[in-house]
Order: C-alpha cells, then sequence, then structure tokens
C-alpha cells in the first residue's frame, strides 16, 4: 500500500508496532501523523472546497402496525462481506456457521421464539429464514442481520429506494415483521462448519489454537 499510496508512505511497520497507531495523512517516515487530513489546503484546483449543508432526510419506508420492526443489514466481525472467501476459513466458520438474526430478548418474546430457535423475517418485498440470536446489544424494535449469509440473503428483504442527492440505495433500514419457524436455509459450498468438516478436525481444539 505504501508504494501507491504517497499519502501514507509514512507509515511503516516498524513504526507501527513501535507506536501502535498511526493515522494519515504521513508521507514520510521522519512526519509526524496528522490527525486532520487537511490543515491547508484541500486537493483541488484552487485549493479551497465547497461546504454544502444537509438535512435530514426520512426513511423512505417506516415501521407501522403490519411491519412493526426495522431492519438493519451490516457486516460481522468473523465473516467479511459475502463470506467466499472467510466462510472457507475452518475456524472463522467454526465460530459463524449459521446466520443468525440479532434481536433483544425481550422483542423475542413476540414471537414466541428461544435463542437459537428458526425465525422468519418478512419484508413487503420477501423473507428470509435464519436462527435467532438474544443480544442485548441490540435496540429495542430492531433486528440485524450481517449480509455475509447466501443462504439468508437479507438484501431480499431491503429497500431499494435511493437516495436523491447521493443515490445510494436504502440498504440499511427497511420495515419488517418476525415470525416463529420457517424453513431451515441450505448451506451448499460453504459455511455451516464444513470447512471444519472437510479436514476432519475438532473445532474446540483449532479454536483454542486460534486464540492461543
Amino acid at each position: 500500500m505504501r508504494h501507491v499510496m504517497p499519502n501514507i508512505e509514512g507509515i511503516s511497520l516498524q513504526r507501527l508496532e513501535h507506536e501502535g497507531a498511526l493515522t494519515y495523512p504521513c508521507p514520510h517516515e521522519e512526519d509526524m501523523d496528522e490527525v486532520i487530513v487537511f490543515t491547508e489546503h484541500f486537493p483541488t484546483s484552487d485549493d479551497i472546497a465547497k461546504f454544502v449543508p444537509a438535512d435530514l432526510i426520512p426513511a423512505a419506508e417506516k415501521p407501522d402496525d403490519e411491519y412493526p420492526m426495522v431492519l438493519i443489514t451490516g457486516r460481522q466481525l468473523e465473516l467479511w462481506h459475502a463470506g467466499s472467501v472467510t466462510r472457507g476459513a475452518s475456524v472463522l466458520d467454526a465460530m459463524e456457521p449459521d446466520p443468525v438474526a440479532m434481536i433483544h430478548p425481550d422483542d423475542l418474546q413476540t414471537p414466541g421464539v428461544q435463542a437459537g430457535d428458526l425465525i422468519t423475517i418478512q419484508s413487503r418485498r420477501g423473507e428470509v429464514c435464519l436462527y435467532a440470536r438474544a443480544d442485548r446489544a441490540s435496540p429495542r424494535g430492531a433486528v440485524f442481520v450481517a449480509f455475509c449469509f447466501y443462504e439468508a440473503a437479507i438484501n431480499r428483504l431491503t429497500n431499494a429506494a435511493l437516495d436523491p442527492f447521493g443515490k445510494i440505495p436504502e440498504f440499511k433500514y427497511c420495515a419488517v415483521k418476525l415470525r416463529a419457524g420457517g424453513v431451515a436455509p441450505i448451506q451448499t459450498s460453504f459455511g455451516g462448519g464444513q470447512a471444519l468438516a472437510k479436514q476432519n478436525l475438532n473445532p474446540f481444539i483449532t479454536l483454542r489454537k486460534h486464540y492461543e
């Protein structure tokens, strides 16, 4: 990265090991890192930037009586993006083998399910079945699902409405409802601990070595 990005050329592995953390820009190793990216000028033809005030725009789809909860999608620590690489790693796949929905324990009482039970999330565009996980870090009225599970592709439910200015799809917020049960997600080429099974490894030994 240092060879192709001049603004981080001064951030070396040795400096990171010694100083712990560095921020860019840091073009030379003798430079101190800068907390503020642009201090004297901006990378424009006249060195000046234009700032435009922005108003908050409400979501295109809000919860209602029929779809009372909010679906939030995002990444998961152990699995990256679509999981096509990370879910082939035996340790990572053993840590998160199945698609899960993070739901506050109080919200699990409404559909009448317990942590680990199969649950169906439905929006106006489709439905996905996966396993419920009690998560007190999730806000009440919201359910979080990572988009790395091909067998429970959560973007089948999300709203494709575009921001009128940035043209960014509203994949992170839509109205959904939950119900107990459903069809268990089918895993094919990867996921579900298959990487460990193919290697005939004990997941507990593998995970212990990973953390050691």
